[in-house]
């Protein structure tokens, strides 16, 4: 059983989700919360019995909002994920969540099932689940860097990374969410082929996995 978080000022939002979350069997809503500063109180009380495994997280809302919300909890609580659930597909709130510690960044439009996917994959450690709108511009940012990250870390395209096209696709497909072999059979290469694009680029971002190759440009230094 997957335990999930619900944290939404939008409070039918929040009863819908939880009635398809909970009907579907393996998923289990331990608590839902109208903002940030409630989904700390509440992750506090949850000492008591169990946390959450994936917290669905808005971005906008009053009190406190989601990314303020994810930065803190990522802190106090690093086991569990975050999975940002909201209407906004801007740039700056993209990248801004990515550095506060979400694991992924789905648009409240997506199907239920799609969200399930994304709860299950968060836990199988496959990737960081995206709407395909919000990973191609994640991409798109990623590969120009369009937005100040307050001198974080070098920014792509200059010397320091040198990505190569192989290398650029592989990790387009990465961000989609593929595995090997199904980015193998995309590019025509064997899977061995795609571990070996993937350590090159690990090694040209200075990360360990799929997720910190995507949040490599909005870390703290």
């Amino acid at each position: 059983m997957i335990r999930i978080a619900i944290t939404d000022d939008k409070k039918d939002l929040r009863r819908t989700l939880q009635e398809k979350l909970n009907e579907a069997g393996k998923y289990e809503v331990v608590f839902t919360a109208e903002n940030g500063r409630d989904f700390l109180e509440k992750m506090r009380e949850a000492r008591k019995s169990a946390f959450p495994d994936v917290v669905l997280m808005d971005i906008d809302m009053p009190v406190m909002g989601g990314v303020e919300a994810v930065l803190q909890g990522k802190m106090r609580y690093p086991q569990t994920r975050f999975l940002m659930l909201t209407i906004f597909d801007e740039d700056e709130k993209i990248f801004n969540a990515i550095k506060a510690g979400a694991s992924g960044y789905l648009l409240k439009d997506e199907p239920v099932a799609y969200i399930k996917k994304a709860i299950t994959e968060l836990m199988n450690n496959e990737g960081a689940p995206m709407s395909p709108s919000i990973a191609r511009r994640a991409l798109h940012l990623l590969m120009n860097a369009t937005i100040d990250f307050k001198n974080t870390v070098p920014q792509p395209g200059g010397d320091n990374f040198q990505l190569s096209g192989r290398e650029k696709e592989v990790l387009t497909f990465l961000m989609e969410g593929l595995e090997y072999k199904e980015i193998g059979q995309q590019m025509n290469v064997s899977p061995n082929t795609v571990r070996n694009h993937i350590a090159n680029i690990y090694k040209k971002l200075h990360v360990t996995s799929k997720t910190q190759a995507i949040r490599v440009f909005s870390r703290e230094q």
